[in-house]
């Protein structure tokens, strides 16, 4: 259903903590206008797990009437509770979304029958194309390839995101899974490799602050041009690395601060970027050409 560089947006706020709906307004047509291939709302980057449940509707809505087809939104409706996350799948299809990505139960630490009986519900109850996602050093869960080879068998669920960052696990999910279930990349380090052994592309924070350079990297190893889609990477890897100096989102706000796209605004108990991180991160930014010098 989905190639390429897929941001996993931000969720922009104002002080005081209220969602800044016009700088989310920009930020869509930003990525529109830069080539990005797909907005991912209210995921993990968007900061879901401060969002309460009217906000979390509302930010997927808002992405749907402003992408007006133009460009897919992916929402994010994963929760650790199977009923709040059927609510908030129910949701997304009701404005419209074009599918939801969907995390592991977190904190709860449910079996992998647990995980396949959460999804299997989630996807029998609601009508859309639904994308798991699978990232343990965030939720503490790790959904199993053979967990995920059973899921793919079940109507609506389309692909997974894998952010484990262990390459091994496209050749066993493709092995495992039905042909067409599409595999994207949750690790911008490793995205390139990825597609190369056969992924669809890239669910990606970087591509938050260098969307045209996170397109035409995903478009070239998809394309087979990997010497080209490596050297776009090269580019690329401190913003990876350094994106990554504090809890995602934490640095790459700061990021679109600094870019003049948003204001500073983080959800407690998230804080603003560590001072001694800032000229890190500008150092990186610099490099890859997102930041003046």
């Amino acid at each position: 259903m989905f190639n390429g560089s897929m941001v996993a947006l931000v969720t922009p706020m104002l002080e005081g903590g209220a969602i800044d709906f016009d700088s989310l307004t920009a930020l869509i047509e930003f990525h529109i206008k830069q080539k990005t291939d797909a907005i991912v709302a209210v995921g993990t980057s968007g900061e879901s797990a401060t969002l309460d449940v009217d906000e979390h509707c509302a930010v997927i809505r808002h992405a749907v009437e402003t992408a007006a087809g133009r460009i897919p939104v992916i929402a994010g409706t994963g929760a650790n509770s199977t009923s709040e996350a059927i609510e908030l799948t129910e949701s997304a299809k009701a404005s419209g979304a074009t599918a939801a990505l969907l995390v592991t139960p977190y904190y709860n630490k449910p079996t992998q029958e647990g995980l396949y009986q959460h999804y299997k519900l989630i996807a029998e109850t609601v009508d859309i194309p639904q994308i798991l996602y699978n990232v343990p050093g965030r939720t503490a869960c790790d959904m199993l390839p053979e967990t995920v080879g059973r899921l793919s068998q079940v109507d609506n669920i389309v692909g997974i995101k894998d952010a484990t960052g262990d390459l091994s696990r496209v050749a066993i999910h493709q092995a495992l899974c039905i042909d067409g279930f599409e595999l994207y990349s949750g690790d911008d380090m490793t995205t390139v490799d990825f597609i190369a052994l056969g992924g669809q592309g890239c669910i990606s924070v970087t591509a938050n602050v260098a969307p045209d350079r996170m397109h035409d990297m995903c478009m070239a190893a998809l394309e087979g041009d990997l010497g080209r889609a490596r050297e776009i990477n090269a580019e690329l890897i401190p913003l990876h690395r350094d994106l990554f100096l504090e809890a995602n989102p934490i640095p790459v706000k700061w990021a679109l601060h600094e870019m003049g796209r948003i204001g500073s605004a983080i959800r407690l108990p998230l804080t603003p970027l560590s001072e001694s991180c800032r000229p890190v991160l500008v150092a990186s930014m610099q490099a890859a050409g997102v930041l003046s010098v």
